[in-house]
């Protein structure tokens, strides 16, 4: 059976043509070997390019905004009580290496607890400081405000002197300040540097408050709750996620060389060795990634604490060892322990299930390293998208830093009595005592889902240019083999990237966006089937989980589906040079006339192809692990929340960087086998143009083929 209405040998065989005996043609392509992958071709698709030229507008425009109105300050440190980012060059008084947190009015922090109070922990009263202060072991130490006014202290006076001028106080002052409305506030209870926000130890100092007691303070608080309610705040979902984002920004030399030097190195060498050892390397493939999985998940095991003494701890600095405080963090460490075990576990059984069929695999890389020896620029050209790649990253990553932090520092509208001593006006205020926070818009949630959407569409996108113009080299090899051998070192890779850049563009532009749209109606659906389980009626509901893992189920086909389809169309556009659609009806019409012959190559060394590229993702994420255990991210102001964000990332760019490296052999199997598979329709099932090594890899097959379908 032929597709398409005639044998595509007419559009990509070896056929002269007037203008090929020109040298050439009116496409542009070269002269010697010009009649290879030559028809009329037309620009595709065109309209989907200028939507993605207009997404490209918009992603700068949005990033723009991130860039006006977002500080990645924000991301880690807190708000004191003029507004003011803590560790800010910029704040009034400049506040740099002033980065910690602290709440100076104890009994604010315990009545925001309760649930009957109107006051809330944002409008309590706080005070950026270099490290949380501690009580005097036999006095009083105090915590004052920012000198101004009447104090006439410079900012370093007032930091070497530990934040404490009650000396200077007039009696007015002193007053105030024992009925905790400043500008001095006792320290009475222990506090501990919990990510850059003072934590509170319930556990009051029985000196500093005899103290305090004795010069007739107001009493104080000493219940449990003041504790939880700091911890509360600091351990939000809303903290955790601005720390996890933070942590890119801090962890950035980590994942230039985990996510962007090292999986290129790594990407290289795997090339290489399928060039030159290709009979040994499904072996290597599947050892090494079965040690590089337990390797990571034992790394997970001793950051969760449940191997050896090195846990992760969320105290910045030095701490009481009897004070046991955790997080989020830890928790989420503890669910990717138990995910990497399970992962674990079918590493082995999977390496089990395929290992009779490694030989398989072996006939068929031989075949992809038969083609990268012969077309030597392929390996070299995923180079060029991976700089481009690597640019974007750079570029989209700083942006996320700043839309993740966008939004506007405004002071609370709050209805309680919070008065404290305005040391300008030299009294009691009232009327402007509430805390700050940051205002987000919903603009700005809508501009950071925009933002996400586009990452993955240009990810895709340039990831399918780099398929197609790799496509379009092996289509030449293939067709054209013995007839421009001479120029295939040097010229097919040129000449399909032109054919790309000047018809195709749209239609990958297209595919693209199909599987781009499918991920995130998945990602949608996902979210709402999450907040749906909360509700009693859906808990409840059979149906409702019966239709909502049938749901994700189906999206999750769906997009294997699309993924599948969209390389073989890839295929297709660099051959035929149709648009998206009539390139994907024609692969999967040889796929399927082909089911037998493809499936059982294709499938097999797409596992080794994946355990591939698995292999330098995790070698990525277990050099982040090494890095990450350095001294400069466990403490002081490059210290991380978790390395469980920035490890996922080396994994994901790891990944990514191998998957345009290993397109070279995975894309030029899936050209190789599907320009045979035509080969063989065109002429009565014996394929004429292809390399005898390919023969003997699919021929086979062909037996089992006939008894199959007939005669």
């Amino acid at each position: 059976m032929v597709l398409g209405g005639g044998p595509l040998g007419a559009i990509i065989g070896r056929y002269p043509s007037s203008s090929a005996a020109a040298g050439d043609d009116e496409q542009g392509d070269p002269g010697p070997g010009g009649g290879v992958i030559r028809h009329d071709r037309k620009c595709r698709d065109w309209p989907f390019l200028v939507l993605f030229a207009a997404f490209w507008v918009a992603m700068i425009v949005n990033s723009s905004f991130g860039f006006n109105q977002g500080n990645p300050l924000r991301l880690t440190y807190g708000l004191d009580y003029k507004g003011n980012i803590c560790g800010s060059r910029h704040a009034d008084p400049d506040l740099y290496q002033l980065d910690v947190r602290y709440w100076v009015n104890p009994n604010q922090v315990y009545q925001s607890g309760l649930k009957t109070s109107h006051i809330e922990l944002p409008d309590a009263k706080t005070i950026c400081l270099m490290e949380c202060p501690l009580p005097a072991e036999d006095g009083l130490n105090f915590v004052c405000d920012y000198p101004e006014g009447d104090i006439r202290l410079s900012v370093d006076d007032w930091i070497d002197r530990d934040y404490d001028y009650f000396e200077y106080l007039t009696p007015d002052m002193r007053n105030s300040s024992l009925q905790l409305q400043g500008p001095c506030y006792p320290v009475i209870f222990p506090s501990v540097n919990v990510y850059w926000s003072c934590q509170f130890i319930a556990r009051a100092s029985n000196a500093s408050l005899k103290h305090w007691k004795d010069m007739g303070g107001v009493t104080i608080d000493e219940n449990m709750l003041i504790d939880r309610t700091i911890h509360d705040a600091i351990n939000s979902k809303s903290a955790v996620m601005k720390r996890y984002v933070a942590d890119i920004g801090k962890s950035w030399p980590v994942l230039i060389l985990c996510g962007g030097l090292l999986p290129l190195f790594l990407s290289m060498i795997w090339l290489l060795m399928i060039r030159f050892f290709v009979a040994g390397m499904s072996w290597i493939t599947v050892v090494v990634f079965n040690a590089l999985v337990v390797s990571v998940t034992m790394f997970f095991y001793i950051k969760a604490g449940w191997i050896g003494h090195d846990p992760l701890t969320v105290v910045i600095g030095e701490s009481d060892p009897y004070v046991s405080i955790g997080g989020r963090e830890i928790n989420h460490l503890h669910a990717a322990s138990v995910l990497m075990t399970v992962i674990m576990i079918l590493a082995f059984l999977t390496s089990i299930a395929i290992a009779r069929r490694i030989m398989k695999a072996t006939s068929v890389l031989k075949v992809a390293a038969k083609v990268v020896g012969e077309v030597q620029a392929l390996i070299i050209f995923p180079v060029v998208p991976y700089l481009i790649l690597a640019i974007f990253y750079t570029f989209w990553f700083s942006a996320a830093l700043h839309l993740f932090s966008a939004g506007q520092v405004i002071q609370n509208d709050c209805n309680t009595d919070c008065c404290s001593y305005d040391l300008k006006l030299g009294k009691v205020n009232c009327d402007r005592c509430c805390g700050y926070t940051i205002h987000y818009t919903p603009h700005i949630g809508i501009a950071i889902l925009f933002h996400l959407f586009g990452c993955y569409w240009a990810t895709q996108f340039f990831i399918g240019c780099s398929s197609t113009i790799i496509a379009g080299s092996v289509a030449s090899y293939y067709w054209a083999r013995g007839e421009i051998s001479h120029d295939i070192p040097f010229h097919t890779v040129v000449s399909s990237l032109k054919r790309l850049l000047r018809y195709s563009l749209g239609s990958v532009a297209l595919g693209s966006l199909i599987v781009s749209i499918v991920e995130w109606v998945r990602f949608i659906l996902e979210s709402l089937r999450r907040r749906l389980k909360f509700v009693d009626s859906a808990r409840g509901s059979r149906f409702g989980k019966t239709v909502s893992s049938s749901s994700q189920c189906c999206l999750g086909c769906i997009d294997w589906t699309l993924k599948s389809v969209n390389r073989n169309a890839y295929v297709m556009i660099a051959i035929t040079g149709k648009g998206f659609c009539k390139a994907s009806v024609l692969a999967t019409g040889l796929i399927m006339n082909n089911v037998l012959r493809v499936g059982k190559v294709n499938v097999i060394g797409d596992v080794i192809l994946l355990l591939g590229k698995l292999c330098v993702s995790l070698l990525c994420a277990l050099f982040a692990f090494l890095m990450l255990d350095e001294h400069k991210y466990r403490s002081g102001h490059n210290k991380i929340s978790s390395p469980l964000v920035p490890v996922l990332l080396s994994w994901a760019l790891g990944y990514i960087v191998a998957k345009l490296f290993f397109a070279v052999v995975e894309v030029s199997i899936d050209t190789m086998v599907l320009s045979f598979c035509q080969d063989s329709e065109e002429h009565q099932g014996n394929a004429r143009y292809a390399p005898p090594l390919l023969m003997e890899t699919l021929d086979e097959e062909s037996e089992l083929r006939r008894l199959t379908q007939g005669p």
